[in-house]
This record gives structure tokens, C-alpha cells and sequence, in this order.
């Protein structure tokens, strides 16, 4: 299911070329990223999965699950004149930054360690800092690029209706992207093999995508579920976004949460962290 142990990397092979760039310092770093960024792309794998697989996942259950495009009268308000697709937006954004966070990044990093990588790194000009901030501006990027996609295709099959506050539809999706990006890196951080961060990873994934709702979004989960759910840092991140959405509400106790997870792992992630 995962592409990225088997992408190459400009780094796994010394070159003139990656010796040039690694001689500038933090300078190369720049350049490192728009040529990681350029092996990614040519991954059909790692395309299909970390980019296209948000929007087929909304594509698909609006157009194969039956009822979903129907409005729906039996729900209370704010559900109410609603399509059932549309309350798999938020679910749909969420899984965006599970697919980087937990599937792809820390299997990057430990592919790395697992190939001496880093530990070459640590001998040349070229901060072992710069290969971690490339392919984070990398996944940024991705999850920012897959979750547009998602939005695009959706509303043009769908007519998916604008967000009610938009303001706190973003604030949901930052928060979830920090959190979810401390818990992969502190995967990233002890993982020496790549597939044991692709196992690990796994792990985290479908629970994770469990509580976001993509089984049981919107007003179809339970109480009691949707409660633990908002203290799981992608459940929290679905709530918030859903509550942006749809409601006039301020999903404080979600953001707290996710905020709480964030300051929480990203410390031990990196306190954990090691380069060979």
C-alpha cells in the first residue's frame, strides 16, 4: 500500500551533483527540495496514493454508495437539506494528512537511517537538519496539494456547498496537520528499518481513520464514539473542520486537543530522534 520505501532518493547515491549541492550549507537545501520534490512526482505509486486518494475516496463513496447524493429530511438541524456525501468533506481532508503523516513521512526518514543516509550527512557541509526540513515542506505540501483536489473534484461532482466559517475550517486542518505530524515523526524518530515504520505506521493509520469518521461520519456517529473520537487528534481535527462547515459553533475543546498533542509529541519526537 505504500509506495515510498521503494522511491529513490538523490541522497542514497553520492554524486558531484549531490556533493555540490551539500557543500552549500543550508543553501542546498532549497535545491535538495525541488529535487526530492520532482522524485515524488514520478512515482506513479506515491502520486495516486498520498495526492489522488482523498478524492477517491469522496468521489467514490458519493457516486457507489447508495443514498448518498440524496438530500437527507430526517436528521435536526444543521444536518437538515444536507447530502449524506457532503459530511465526508471534512473526513475526506483529514484522511489527506493521515495518508503523508503516518504512511509516507516516517517511512522517508527511516528508509534514510536504514541506508546510512543521515549518518553520511553528518560528515559534509550539508546540515542532517535540511534533509528533515526538505521532505517536510515536501509533505506539507502534499497534504496542502491533495486536500485542494479533494475540494475541487468534489465540489464540481457534487456541488459541495461552502463553508459556513471558513476561518475555523482552516484553523482545524493547520492543527490537524501539526499534530498528526508530531505522531509520524515520533514514528519517524526510533523506526530503523523502513518497514517497520511502514508497520507502525499502518498501525496508526486505520484506527486513526476510524475516528475521523470515515466509517460513521457526521451525525451517524454515536455519541459516545464521536466523544472519544474528538480526543484522538485526527478525530479532533474532523470535528472541528465539520463543525466549521456546517455550524456556527466554536469547536474550542477539538482545537485544544489537537494543540495539547502537538506540544506534546513534537518534543519527544525530537528528543527521541536519531541519525544512525
Amino acid at each position: 500500500m505504500n509506495a515510498q520505501s521503494a522511491r529513490p532518493s538523490t541522497l542514497t547515491t553520492p554524486s558531484p551533483a549531490r556533493h555540490k549541492v551539500a557543500g552549500t550549507g543550508w543553501r542546498g537545501v532549497r535545491t535538495l527540495t525541488l529535487t526530492e520534490g520532482r522524485l515524488m512526482l514520478r512515482d506513479t505509486g506515491t502520486v495516486v496514493f498520498v495526492l489522488l486518494f482523498p478524492t477517491i475516496l469522496l468521489v467514490g463513496v458519493g457516486l457507489v454508495v447508495p443514498g448518498m447524493r440524496d438530500v437527507l429530511t430526517d436528521v435536526p438541524p444543521p444536518w437538515a437539506g444536507l447530502t449524506g456525501v457532503s459530511f465526508y468533506v471534512p473526513v475526506a481532508l483529514a484522511t489527506s494528512v493521515a495518508t503523508v503523516a503516518l504512511s509516507t513521512m516516517p517511512v522517508y526518514f527511516a528508509t534514510f537511517r536504514e541506508k546510512g543516509v543521515l549518518r553520511r550527512l553528518s560528515t559534509t557541509p550539508m546540515r542532517p537538519q535540511g534533509l528533515i526540513g526538505a521532505h517536510l515542506a515536501i509533505d506539507v505540501a502534499a497534504v496542502c496539494l491533495a486536500a485542494v483536489l479533494a475540494l475541487g473534484v468534489g465540489s464540481v461532482v457534487f456541488e459541495i456547498a461552502a463553508p459556513v466559517n471558513p476561518g475555523v475550517v482552516v484553523a482545524g486542518f493547520l492543527l490537524g496537520v501539526l499534530s498528526m505530524f508530531s505522531l509520524g515523526m515520533l514514528v519517524a524518530s526510533r523506526a530503523d528499518k523502513a518497514s517497520t515504520a511502514s508497520a507502525i505506521g499502518m498501525t496508526l493509520y486505520f484506527p486513526m481513520l476510524f475516528f475521523a469518521g470515515m466509517w460513521t461520519p457526521g451525525p451517524a456517529m454515536p455519541e459516545t464514539l464521536r466523544t472519544i473520537a474528538g480526543f484522538t487528534p485526527l478525530g479532533a481535527a474532523t470535528q472541528a473542520m465539520t463543525t466549521g462547515w456546517f455550524e456556527n459553533g466554536f469547536p474550542a475543546s477539538q482545537l485544544v486537543v489537537m494543540a495539547v498533542w502537538t506540544v506534546v509529541l513534537l518534543p519527544i519526537a525530537a528528543r527521541l530522534f536519531r541519525w544512525s
